[in-house]
């Protein structure tokens, strides 16, 4: 998922009762479930490495505990600091003959209602971090494109594809449950009564099980989805795989995809009304030939990353059709280039405009093969790998 659902997440699984355990419990939570996605840093290298590396050894189930613990110790150097800082300024007060209470190592945690320092609880602590890491894993799972929890003993990658990587009505949830308990203290404050500490464990696990159901319900349309592309097929040919991918908001629609020995054909299903709309004029690629510039496109940096993680790539000769984002290459008139270009069916949404005239496919990889053999450099999603 993207790094809203992430950040919301882990700020309801701290508010939904971790922080009743112990101080820092939400900021732990928060810091654990974004965590993973630190390996975008990668980006800095080029789109193609990026492309190598996400998703890879920080969403493994190995990672998941060292993530944890980095969490944790990074709250401890944070809480030290905290201290020094408020035993600086104790000293400081003292000496102006002021003074202040001695600083807890629980400020960030509040007090309870008897009015007493919340404590840090290092095993909760480390606890609550273990799991909104595991929601992280989870969470990236339950979309089409994937991840590799067992990297690198096992390079697989595994996809719900029951959820759009970017759902509004989980978004929803999570902020309800965020924004809610601060609307009721509003009105708590405007009549006067008394401030409660721990305010909001209910929305969270209001929205945390909302989530729970909404995922499962999508599982089930999922299901119904792929029951009616194998009782119904959409291909005049035998299929030998077929795909539903999810779209956003709406549980009840799906993007079908069913290859064939000849080519590939697509559709839009509605799990609802029990109908697949797939036009064999408009819906059908037939597969690309392989010539000797694909051939060696699938051997570069580039091609080897796409086709590990590419669960339905297509990869075109275009000719000599310049990349988004790439300068084509400067040749003596002796030689020549072609473009190659690598595209997955999984987010060939219609309502991205992938199939008008002029459309870019999302995630899509070009690479510039000089003479049928030479790599003349690469390109994702519009970005030059330098």
């Amino acid at each position: 998922m993207e790094p809203v659902t992430h950040f919301l997440t882990g700020a309801c699984i701290g508010r939904a009762g971790f922080n009743r355990k112990t101080a820092y419990a939400t900021l732990a939570a928060v810091l654990a479930a974004e965590a993973a996605d630190l390996d975008v840093l990668w980006g800095f290298a080029g789109p193609v490495e990026e492309l190598k590396h996400h998703r890879g050894i920080t969403h493994t189930f190995w990672a998941v505990p060292v993530v944890a613990g980095v969490v944790v110790g990074a709250v401890w150097l944070l809480d030290r600091w905290r201290k020094s800082r408020r035993r600086q300024s104790t000293r400081s007060d003292s000496f102006g003959g002021g003074s202040l209470p001695p600083f807890s190592s629980t400020v960030a945690g509040g007090k309870d209602g008897a009015g007493s320092p919340h404590p840090i609880h290092w095993g909760w602590l480390y606890l609550t971090a273990f799991v909104a890491a595991l929601s992280h894993l989870l969470l990236d799972w339950t979309n089409n494109y994937g991840l590799r929890p067992f990297f690198p003993f096992n390079p697989h990658w595994y996809a719900g594809s029951f959820m759009f990587i970017a759902e509004p009505v989980m978004w929803l949830l999570l902020l309800l449950a965020l924004f809610m308990p601060w609307v009721l203290g509003l009105a708590d404050r405007e009549i006067g009564a008394r401030k409660q500490q721990f305010r909001g464990r209910g929305w969270a696990i209001f929205a945390l099980c909302g989530w729970v159901v909404l995922g499962c319900w999508r599982w089930a349309e999922h299901a119904q989805a792929l029951t009616m592309i194998g009782s119904a097929p959409i291909s005049t040919e035998p299929a030998l795989r077929m795909a539903a991918e999810p779209y956003p908001v709406n549980p009840f629609r799906w993007h079908a995809i069913v290859e064939t020995s000849n080519y590939f054909q697509t559709g839009e299903i509605d799990t609802r009304t029990g109908t697949i709309d797939s036009d064999p004029h408009r819906d059908v690629l037939y597969k690309p030939a392989d010539t000797a510039a694909v051939e060696a496109a699938k051997q570069t940096l580039l091609g080897r990353a796409y086709l590990d993680w590419g669960a339905w790539a297509v990869v075109r000769d275009v000719g000599a059709v310049p990349a988004p984002g790439m300068e084509p290459p400067i040749l003596p008139p002796n030689r020549a280039w072609t473009a190659v270009e690598f595209t997955d069916l999984r987010f060939d949404y219609s309502f991205l405009g992938t199939r008008e005239a002029g459309g870019r496919a999302p995630l899509a990889g070009w690479v510039y093969i000089v003479d049928n053999h030479e790599d003349a450099g690469e390109a994702m999603s519009g970005r030059e790998q330098r």
